[in-house]
């Protein structure tokens, strides 16, 4: 095999991207990232460290775009509306990138500076929306879990095919939202009465 020109760690992250992408994290190995490049796997020694290099920056893709999709989703919109919009976003992202997604879902290590920003980017973009609320600190943590839950819960059984029956599955998805906005609203409601 000759050289590929033009060899980067950019060019070698796309490509574990889209492997992750196309045939599923498992597949997220030098020797298949080398043969996708058309290079031998030690060639790509002189642009990345290993492959938890290349894992951490599939995580540091992938919670990067996923901020980028929840943040343009929300933009201009508050409370219900960005909520909806948010939650549409991510579904969408997670089915769109099921690979990449993968790697957006454990919490950093406290130890790895540019995972926990990167993690804590989206926190605060949930968190500004949740403030529309008027949600105690707790109850937006709880919210924040509540709604990673769902929308994590919903789009791994859709990519799943567990969706078998022949119901609409984006107003399963619309049911399942409002019902979540409900519960904003009851815990806003309680933290207007204490």
């Amino acid at each position: 095999m000759s050289p590929r020109v033009g060899l980067d760690q950019k060019m070698i992250i796309k490509v574990a991207a889209e492997l992750a992408d196309v045939e599923g994290i498992e597949s997220i190995t030098l020797s298949n990232i080398a043969k996708k490049l058309n290079v031998r796997p030690p060639s790509l020694f002189n642009h990345i460290q290993g492959l938890p290099s290349i894992k951490k920056e599939l995580a540091l893709l992938g919670m990067a775009k996923l901020f980028e999709t929840l943040k343009d989703a929300a933009y201009n919109k508050t409370k219900d509306e960005a909520i909806i919009a948010l939650a549409y976003a991510y579904v969408t992202f997670a089915n769109e990138h099921p690979g990449l997604y993968q790697f957006t879902i454990k919490a950093p290590d406290t130890s790895e500076k540019e995972l926990e920003d990167a993690s804590n980017q989206i926190i605060a973009l949930l968190n500004d929306i949740l403030s529309d609320y008027g949600l105690s600190y707790e109850d937006k943590i709880h919210a924040i879990r509540t709604l990673r839950s769902i929308l994590h819960g919903f789009s791994a059984l859709e990519q799943m095919g567990a969706f078998g029956l022949q119901i609409s599955i984006k107003e399963s998805l619309q049911i399942m939202v409002e019902g979540y906005i409900q519960l904003l609203k009851r815990l806003a409601q309680k933290n207007t009465l204490t």
